[in-house]
This record gives structure tokens, C-alpha cells and sequence, in this order.
């Protein structure tokens, strides 16, 4: 269903913004874009209504050192803007080292238009599961990608982001893994680096195991790790779970998700 939302909204905007002789083509441009956004407005009023009183999971923190938080649920639900992949709770996360030596993560600029993932900390970190659970579905063929880090292609981000969806949750997702937690608690971990993934589907994993490296595969502006909580393995018909975790942020124990630009790392003995 959500793929057919998808399909008329390119299909209108192309007729509404390209065709421009035929008045006739322009007006059916014109009503797929709105069943297209009614479409889409029905589907969020549902996820809230699902979503509503859910108590946060208790998780580990799934990296070690030092990382930022970003596009938190901490600020706002849906965190990423949207409920559609059951990503109404998720969090960014992007490693910036305590003690850099060299590896300062690249910040955004005019220039250059694009980096190697190589250049930033986060690429090649270990990614830990966050809980004991059983491996239900990984993905590990999508490339890592140069950085989207300069306005220039930060643009191509939100054409490229639009593309993805067309054809689907993976070409989004990029390399990864979905952990089922039990008690209707599903991990899902985003962005992997390609060819990192250390479990197969039917291992069963603990708490601080080691699943795959950080990349930056499908639609990422740079290395981090996506990580979000969900009601089924798959994010397409799934509704997204809040989450808490221990962490350690400006010398506090702290429970709960980090806000934006938090820095925070895991505490000792989580």
C-alpha cells in the first residue's frame, strides 16, 4: 500500500510539473497528488492511534565510546518526520571520539561536495546487540556510499531519499539487521557497513554481541547507526516501540534516549 502512495506521488508531481500542454493530464496530476497525501495522512492518524500509552522497552546501548544523538524522540514523535517504516521512535547515532587523535568527524561545509566514508570515526565501529534475542532478517549487499556532508549534496539527499522509497524499505535501510527481543520487541539496526555482518538469520545473540560494523549504506548522509524498536520484524507493516537505555552523558548516569546533540556514551557495566 505503501508503495502504491509512493507511485502516485510520482506520478502526479511528474504530470503536474512537467507536462505542460495538455490542461487535461495536468488535473489527473492534480488528484493523483491528492490521493496521494490523503493516503498518506490516513496512515499516520493509524500509527498514532497505535502508538498511543506504549511503555518504553529497556535496552542496552547497542555501540561503545563516545557518540551524538540525533533526530532523537526525546525532541518529537515521529522522530524522523514520518511514522512509515515503523520509525515514529528511532534515533541517529554518530561516534565522536573523546580523544580524536586524527579522527575528528568532518563537519558540514560547501566543501567538498563529498568524503569517503573512511574519513569519519563512526566508519568500521563495531555495532553491539541490545538485547538477547534471535536473529530474524539481515541485509548485507548495499555499498557505503560517499558522504551527503555540503548543501550541494545535501539536495541530491532529498531527491535520492525520494527515489529509495519508490522502490522500497531496503534501498532506505541500506545494510542491516532485525533482532526479535521477545514479548513482541523487534531491533532493527540501519546503515550497516557492507560485508561486516557477523550473524545469519536463527542465531541467537546476547546483550553487548557483536552483529556488524557502522557504514553508511542506503539513505545516509554520513557513517552513523540507525537504530529504532518495533512491533514485527517487518518495518514496512510494524508500528514503531519507544525505547529507554542507560547511558552517560556531562558525568551523570542517566535512563531514557539522549536529546538532540547530546553527547552520551555507554555506562560502565551496562
Amino acid at each position: 500500500m505503501r508503495r502504491w502512495r509512493n507511485v502516485l506521488l510520482a506520478v502526479g508531481a511528474l504530470c503536474v510539473f512537467l507536462v505542460t500542454w495538455s490542461m487535461a493530464v495536468w488535473l489527473l496530476g492534480l488528484v493523483l497528488l491528492v490521493l496521494s497525501g490523503i493516503g498518506h495522512l490516513l496512515h499516520h492518524r493509524a500509527r498514532r492511534r497505535v502508538q498511543a500509552g506504549a511503555e518504553p522497552v529497556a535496552v542496552a546501548v547497542p555501540v561503545t565510546g563516545r557518540w551524538r544523538a540525533l533526530n532523537s524522540p526525546a525532541a518529537r514523535t515521529p522522530s524522523h518526520g514520518t511514522h512509515t517504516c515503523a520509525q515514529t521512535f528511532a534515533v541517529d547515532v554518530v561516534h565522536e571520539p573523546e580523544d580524536p587523535e586524527g579522527t575528528d568527524r568532518p563537519g558540514f561545509a560547501w566543501w567538498p561536495l563529498a568524503r569517503p566514508p573512511e574519513e569519519f570515526p563512526a566508519f568500521g565501529v563495531p555495532v553491539l546487540a541490545p538485547g538477547d534475542g534471535v536473529v530474524v532478517r539481515v541485509s548485507d549487499g548495499a555499498r557505503d556510499h560517499l558522504s551527503r556532508t555540503s548543501w550541494p549534496a545535501l539536495g541530491y539527499l532529498l531527491v535520492e531519499g525520494f527515489v529509495r522509497q519508490l522502490f522500497g524499505a531496503r534501498n532506505l535501510l541500506g545494510n542491516h539487521v532485525v533482532l526479535d527481543l521477545g514479548g513482541g520487541t523487534f531491533a532493527l539496526l540501519a546503515h550497516l557497513r557492507r560485508g561486516s555482518l557477523t550473524v545469519a538469520p536463527g542465531d541467537r545473540v546476547s546483550v553487548g554481541e557483536p552483529l556488524a560494523r557502522c557504514g553508511n549504506s542506503g539513505n545516509s548522509s554520513e557513517p552513523h547507526l540507525h537504530v529504532q524498536f518495533m512491533t514485527g520484524p517487518d518495518c514496512r507493516q510494524a508500528h514503531g516501540l519507544p525505547f529507554s537505555w542507560r547511558y552517560r552523558s556531562d558525568g551523570a548516569d542517566r535512563t531514557g534516549v539522549p536529546a538532540d546533540n547530546t553527547l552520551f556514551s555507554a555506562p560502565d557495566g551496562a
